[in-house]
């Protein structure tokens, strides 16, 4: 059987936040563009940040003033138009007298922080006396402590859900989604790189050809790169240099914070945060150089000891121990090869690698970039693509375009209305408009069709059968793993989804013919995914 092709503008590598911002702002200007990844949206780093949208304080240290600058403006820009996703937040900052920092130091930070995001819609900082600061975080060490200053950042508690509406807006533009289907390697004719050759899930090959490529791959853009064996190999010095960040998550504790809390680490003058996340504690992060495949990330002992350390360390009343960590999940962050560079002082800020320097035309590749710059960096690979190409707009599309679940002319107003016939439980309206915004109401249209689909079919959440028809049919979603990992999140709610896994089985394989040998793969694939967040032995 001949191997099946298709010809684009533009071929995407790699469904993470950058990719997907890439894709959408293409498909938008009019380019026929194409993405593939070898596994799901959001698979990779995207998921395993602290999912904080932030401006980047901690730039400011390193003098890198423009990016703090783009960090606050996309922040702001996020407030505004994926409102049900990203949400103001604030934050505490302790003045402790242990600190490299002194206190004088982050209120000049401060200052500079509030002037640079001078457009901001949040409110600008202050600075507590001690007294203030223990009533607000009642666990937290007063030894030493002189105040804290509290302001604002963003938090996408939801970081999946982000990277999904993305895709689907990129759908509705017209862009192709070829999901778990790995890149073998680049094509290359007459001296330019014209596509790719991948390979789907079932085996099957087949090519994505394209004027232009984008090596949107994360941590692994070097592995594209260097393709398969047997496939071409595109001559490039390394580009990325790996960094590790992992996080532990534990369960509330009494006198905990209500705000996250950025603080300085005793033993090596990091910062380090505590978050509140989905009712819990999102604890980190690590940062070290990590030479393995990317998927091989997994927090480790000594990152648990550390973290656990310090935390104990700010607040002596919890007496977390190895024990209260209920998960963990690690990530590498896809940061420029920079051999003899500190990690925690490795720029934050995106390359958009063009390869003809090095002969392979029609080929660029992104190095670098963050969860809260991503449109910025998507513009700017963008631009570059419609100038060398010669077709497209030259301005983006979207860029106050609201994201698919928050397209309502009063979200206030939706929030109140919705689920006024009381098509499902209080509880699952309330978990549906937090994930899935205004679309939360082609879910509850679903089940006003067919009310077996208000059925909650995991014991320990309030998610419905709705909610698993949605993924696959108005999300892309292709297997149970993509499901309850990066659609509907019960992977990281109490008992990870275990309890529902066998019924969404069913209810999923009805709706898809799944065989019984299919549908007892799938919950083994979703539980051998779930080894992202084991807690090491």
């Amino acid at each position: 059987m001949p191997e099946q092709e298709k010809t684009y503008d533009l071929v995407v590598i790699g469904a993470g936040i950058n990719g997907l911002g890439i894709l959408r702002d293409a498909a938008e200007r009019g380019l026929r563009v194409a993405m593939v990844e070898q596994e799901d949206f959001c698979y990779g780093v995207s998921a395993w940040s602290g999912r904080l949208v932030h401006g980047g304080l901690r730039y400011l240290e390193h003098g890198d003033i423009p990016l703090v600058r783009e960090s606050l403006r996309e922040r702001e820009l996020l407030f505004k138009v994926a409102p049900h996703l990203v949400r103001p937040v604030r934050l505490l900052m302790p003045f402790y007298s242990r600190n490299k920092r002194p206190a004088w130091m982050i209120r000049l930070a401060m200052l500079a922080y509030d002037f640079l995001s001078f457009d901001k819609s949040v409110k600008w900082h202050r600075v507590l006396g001690k007294t203030d600061v223990k009533k607000r975080f009642p666990a937290m060490s007063t030894e030493g402590l002189g105040g804290a200053a509290l302001f604002t950042d963003g938090q996408v508690e939801y970081a999946e859900r982000l990277c999904t509406e993305l895709a689907v807006a990129a759908g509705e533009a017209g862009a192709e989604i070829f999901l778990h289907s790995k890149v073998a390697g680049v094509i290359k004719e007459k001296g330019r790189v014209v596509g790719v050759h991948a390979i789907g899930s079932s085996g099957e090959k087949f090519k994505l050809r394209g004027d232009l490529t984008i090596n949107a791959a994360g941590p692994w853009v070097d592995y594209v790169l260097r393709g398969d064996e047997g496939s071409l190999r595109v001559e490039s010095k390394r580009l990325i240099g790996g960094s590790k960040g992992s996080h532990i998550i534990v369960d509330p504790f009494e006198g905990g914070p209500t705000d996250v809390v950025y603080y300085e680490s005793q033993s090596d003058r990091r910062l380090v945060l505590v978050i509140p996340w989905m009712g819990r504690y999102l604890i980190g992060t690590t940062d070290h150089l990590f030479e393995q495949e990317p998927d091989e990330a997994r927090c480790d002992q000594d990152e648990i000891n550390y973290l656990l350390k310090e935390v104990n360390t700010l607040m002596p009343e919890a007496k977390l121990t190895r024990a209260d960590v209920l998960y963990t999940y690690s990530g590498v962050r896809p940061l420029p090869y920079t051999p003899g560079v500190s990690e925690w002082k490795i720029p934050r800020s995106h390359i958009v690698h063009d390869h003809a320097k090095t002969g392979y035309p029609g080929l660029h590749s992104i190095i670098g970039g963050k969860l809260t710059t991503y449109r910025q960096l998507a513009e700017d690979s963008v631009d570059l693509a419609v100038k060398q190409l010669g077709r497209g707009l030259k301005k983006p599309v979207s860029k106050n375009t609201m994201f698919p679940g928050a397209r309502s002319s009063d979200m206030e107003a939706f929030r109140k209305n919705f689920n006024g016939d009381n098509v499902v439980q209080i509880d699952s309206a309330e978990r549906l408009l937090k994930l899935y915004g205004t679309r939360a109401e082609d879910i509850l249209q679903l089940v006003r069709e067919n009310s077996k689909l208000g059925e909650r079919f995991d014991p320990k959440s309030a998610a419905i059968a709705a909610e698993l028809i949605f993924s696959v049919e108005k999300e892309f979603a292709e297997t149970m793993a993509d499901i309850f990992a990066r659609r509907n999140l019960l992977a990281f709610e109490p008992g990870h989804g275990l309890q529902g896994v066998q019924r969404a089985s069913e209810i999923l394989g009805t709706h898809l013919g799944w065989s019984s040998v299919e549908r007892k793969k799938q919950i083994e694939n979703y539980e051998t995914w779930l080894d992202h967040l084991k807690v090491p032995a």
